[in-house]
C-alpha cells in the first residue's frame, strides 16, 4: 500500500484522511516528498507564493484599476496619503505610516464629521492585493449592518500607505464614537490576500494595540465578508454600549 505522502499518488488517489486533512487547513501538511526533498509540484506552489507574498508588499493601491468604476463611485472616498512618501520608505518607516501628511491632515480637518458612530478608513497596509479582493465584499454589509442600526457613517476614506496606529490620528481628527480600519495584513505563504479590521472606541494619540480590538483573516479560506461584518458590528456595538475598547472587551465568536 502506497504512503499518504507518496509521490506516486495523484491528489484524487489519496486517501480519505488526508483529504480531509488538507481540506480544514492552507497549510502544506501531508505534502509528500521525492528523496529528501519536496515534491517538484509542492516546491513550485511555494516559490508561487512567495512571489505573490513579495509581489503583495510592494504594490500600490490604485483606486481606479483596482476596483470597477461602479464600486469606486458608491464609495466615493476621501483619499488620504501619509507622511510615508513612496512604498520603499513606508516599508523603511513604520512611524511615517501613522501620521497624515500635511495636506490629507488639512483636509480630514476640514470635513464635516459631527455626530459620528461608526468611521471607516480604508489603508492599503502590508497588502494592496488584500483590500482590493475583500473590501467590495465586506464594505457593503458593514455600511447596511450600520444603517439597520441607526449609526451615522461618516465618509469613507482609502488611506495610503497606512499603518494601523493611524487610527489615533483619525480619532484625534474626526472624533468618531467608533473608528474601524480595514488593512491589508501582511502576506504569507498561505495567502497574500488577508485582510484585519482594527477597531477602536474614541482612539486618541497615545493609544496602542491594547486599546483595540482585531477582525484578522478575512478571506478566501478565512473569515467570510459576512462572518467578519458580523464580527466588526458586533465589536462596534459592544464599544458602544461599555464605551471602551481593547483588552477589557471580551471579543465576539465569528465561528459557524
Amino acid at each position: 500500500m502506497a504512503e499518504a505522502g507518496d509521490e506516486s499518488l495523484a491528489p484524487g488517489e489519496w486517501p480519505e484522511i488526508v483529504r480531509k486533512v488538507r481540506a480544514r487547513t492552507p497549510a502544506r501538511l501531508l505534502a509528500g516528498r521525492a528523496g529528501a526533498a519536496y515534491r517538484t509540484g509542492t516546491l513550485l506552489e511555494l516559490r508561487e507564493a512567495h512571489a505573490a507574498a513579495r509581489d503583495a508588499v510592494w504594490m500600490e493601491l490604485d483606486l481606479q484599476s483596482s476596483w470597477e468604476a461602479a464600486f469606486v463611485e458608491h464609495l466615493n472616498p476621501l483619499e488620504l496619503h501619509t507622511r510615508a512618501r513612496a512604498r520603499q520608505e513606508y516599508l523603511l518607516r513604520p512611524d511615517l505610516g501613522r501620521q497624515f501628511d500635511e495636506g490629507s491632515r488639512t483636509q480630514l480637518a476640514a470635513i464635516d464629521c459631527r455626530g459620528i458612530d461608526l468611521q471607516i478608513a480604508i489603508g492599503d497596509g502590508l497588502s494592496a492585493p488584500a483590500v482590493v479582493a475583500q473590501v467590495p465584499a465586506l464594505l457593503p454589509l458593514l455600511e447596511a449592518g450600520a444603517q439597520s442600526r441607526g449609526w451615522v457613517l461618516g465618509r469613507s476614506l482609502v488611506i495610503h500607505h497606512c499603518r494601523v496606529g493611524i487610527l489615533n490620528r483619525i480619532g484625534e481628527l474626526v472624533e468618531p464614537r467608533v473608528a474601524v480600519l480595514l488593512i491589508g495584513e501582511r502576506p504569507g505563504l498561505a495567502t497574500a490576500e488577508s485582510l484585519s479590521a482594527y477597531l477602536a472606541y474614541r482612539p486618541r494619540v497615545g493609544h496602542s494595540d491594547a486599546d483595540r480590538n482585531l477582525v484578522s483573516n478575512i478571506h478566501a479560506r478565512g473569515l467570510s465578508a459576512g462572518q467578519a461584518a458580523e464580527g466588526i458590528l458586533n465589536f462596534a456595538a459592544q464599544m458602544r454600549k461599555a464605551e471602551k475598547s481593547g483588552y477589557m472587551l471580551k471579543g465576539p465568536d465569528t465561528r459557524d
